[in-house]
């Protein structure tokens, strides 16, 4: 028997990893990979899918919003992937949901992948999109504390690390499993992906306006509109740098620089 799935990520290193994996199971046919919530709705409503390895933390549509688009009742078999230890997770315990902690361990990953075909070929577990619904519920009537974020981070620099201010920022790119700050003259680099970094830094004062790169708002001087595929955004210091069609909607969202 063989399951269609696909893989839902914005991280082009994590969608690689778990289709690497899932290449050692004869069972699993990987049909499509989604690099966002939005591609992920679309695929889902058009193409027959078993099981979706679901990414939870992404920007704009996340994982969770993803399934109340589509609605639980008719969502595929669903394993969560997470790169937080939260209270999220809790609640997957409590609802008998398979999820997954990055780095994905290939062990685990199989067990997962094992419990979920188990359910698929007896048809049974439990009616999933009630617990999916039961999840979602769960997640919204819980309150959380309003989240802080640091002003200053620690990062080496030779022998030595220091402190860098947040707000002296300018902006961020990623290269690979390392984030690169830009700090006016000066470069630092963290040993973080951009995705774990973005979600440490006040989204009111950084946007990421591409897959690999997040801009202090503060910094923005002008935005370039050449085409649809070709939008720029040119820092105070001069810098260019490319924008995505998402990253300006998202720009003038949380900014003071007017709506598309």
């Amino acid at each position: 028997m063989s399951f269609r799935a696909i893989i839902v990520d914005d991280e082009p290193l994590a969608r690689e990893r778990l289709r690497r994996l899932l290449a050692a199971d004869a069972e699993i046919e990987v049909v499509r990979e989604c690099r966002n919530g939005g591609e992920a709705i679309t695929t889902l409503r058009q193409t027959s899918v078993d099981l979706v390895l679901l990414d939870i933390e992404m920007p704009g549509i996340n994982g969770f919003a993803v399934i109340r688009e589509i609605g639980a009742e008719q969502m595929p078999a669903v394993i969560f992937v997470t790169a937080h230890d939260s209270y999220a997770v809790k609640a997957f315990e409590v609802q008998a949901l398979d999820y997954l902690m990055k780095p994905v361990e290939p062990q685990r990953l199989r067990e997962a992948v094992g419990r979920v075909k188990d359910r698929l070929r007896s048809r049974a577990g439990g009616a999933p999109e009630i617990q999916l619904r039961t999840l979602l519920e769960k997640l919204e009537s819980r309150t959380s504390p309003q989240k802080t974020y640091g002003e200053r981070l620690l990062v080496p620099h030779g022998i030595k690390q220091v402190f860098v201010r947040v707000d002296e920022i300018d902006w961020i790119e990623a290269a690979d499993y390392y984030a690169v700050l830009h700090v006016g003259s000066k470069i630092y680099t963290l040993r973080q992906t951009i995705k774990q970094l973005a979600q440490q830094l006040d989204p009111k004062r950084f946007v990421r306006i591409h897959r690999s790169a997040i801009v202090n708002l503060c910094r923005v001087k002008e935005i370039i509109h050449e085409s649809v595929a070709e939008n720029w955004v040119v820092l105070s210091a001069g810098q260019k740098i490319k924008m995505s069609k998402g990253g300006r909607r998202m720009l003038l969202q949380r900014s003071d620089l007017g709506r598309e």
